[in-house]
């Protein structure tokens, strides 16, 4: 039996790289998508396109017949101005993105947090996933609104859901065609318009 994977965030980065990897294992993939995403990540991949948004009441119908969940889609973004944003879309919608998987019977979520999230130890410390720094120490509202986002996720495990959570580092590489924060500080030290710390 082939398995279907719910994909939410495939036309960013992590994401197209997150389906090109399950489509190559055998998944059948459907992706959520926003109504004017960039669809240029999945194009030519065979992918079933679903349109709506992480706060979406009827997530949970269009996830029906996945066994899987890879939540990956959030907002990443270092602007203040982008306060409300980041912690409707990241939090609030992981929340509605748990509930609906829970609601739709799928087997496993897999939730993609961030390395932002669990902050950084004193220093010289290495610190793993096991780490938390208090959210009051966890500089800028992406990082913040990743933090709650996680806690959402924990939240559901604990309660019974299959959630597991992955914590990605500054990721570089190909399909990050926006490109993200960190790939357009790499573009902008490799064109000369900034100098290394």
């Amino acid at each position: 039996m082939t398995l279907r994977a719910f994909v939410t965030g495939g036309t960013g980065f992590i994401g197209a790289n997150l389906v090109r990897s399950l489509l190559w294992k055998g998944y059948s993939v459907r992706a959520l998508v926003r109504p004017d995403s960039c669809l240029d990540n999945l194009h030519g991949l065979e992918v079933e396109i679903v349109k709506g948004d992480l706060n979406d009441p009827d997530l949970a119908r269009q996830m029906r017949g996945c066994q899987v969940l890879f939540h990956v889609a959030a907002l990443y973004s270092l602007w203040q101005a982008d306060r409300k944003r980041l912690y409707q879309n990241n939090v609030l919608g992981t929340r509605n993105v748990l509930a609906a998987a829970r609601i739709a019977k799928l087997e496993r979520t897999v939730y993609t947090s961030s390395v932002a999230a669990i902050g950084v130890g004193k220093t010289g410390e290495t610190v793993d996933e096991t780490h938390q720094s208090q959210v009051e120490q966890l500089v800028g509202h992406y990082k913040k609104s990743k933090y709650f986002a996680e806690q959402e996720a924990i939240k559901a495990a604990r309660m019974g859901q299959d959630v597991i959570v992955v914590n990605p580092t500054a990721p570089i590489g190909a399909w990050d065609v926006k490109p993200t924060p960190t790939g357009d500080i790499i573009l902008r030290f490799c064109r000369g318009k900034c100098q290394p710390m």
